[in-house]
């Protein structure tokens, strides 16, 4: 079961119910892997609706792997995802938001 204290997201994933979570590493490798500058310009392009769909394949993985996933953005080129692209992108913007929220925001 996700914990949106602890900043989890749940996310079916072929059939298979995932605990995604932003941990440091997680973040610094997500960082690394975007265009944006930083993470606020990540943040922003999800606040104005500008995000694309790197952006949220590179939300979902960084989560997986905060979560103990060991795989790669390739193993879910072919993955069917609960709520297709959209349900992606609501997990991944629902997943950015639980990383920086306070306790009482979660």
């Amino acid at each position: 079961m996700a914990n949106p204290w602890a900043g989890e997201v749940a996310l079916t994933i072929d059939g298979e119910r995932r605990v995604l979570k932003l941990t440091l590493g997680a973040l610094a490798e997500l960082e690394a892997s975007l265009d944006a500058g930083s993470l606020v310009e990540l943040v922003e392009r999800f606040e104005s609706g500008a995000f694309r769909s790197r952006d949220v394949l590179a939300l979902i993985v960084a989560g997986l792997r905060g979560g103990g996933w060991r795989g790669h953005a390739a193993d879910l080129v072919a993955a069917e995802i609960e709520g297709g692209p959209l349900g992606a992108a609501r997990t991944a913007a629902e997943l950015l938001a639980r990383a920086f929220a306070l306790p009482e925001q979660a």
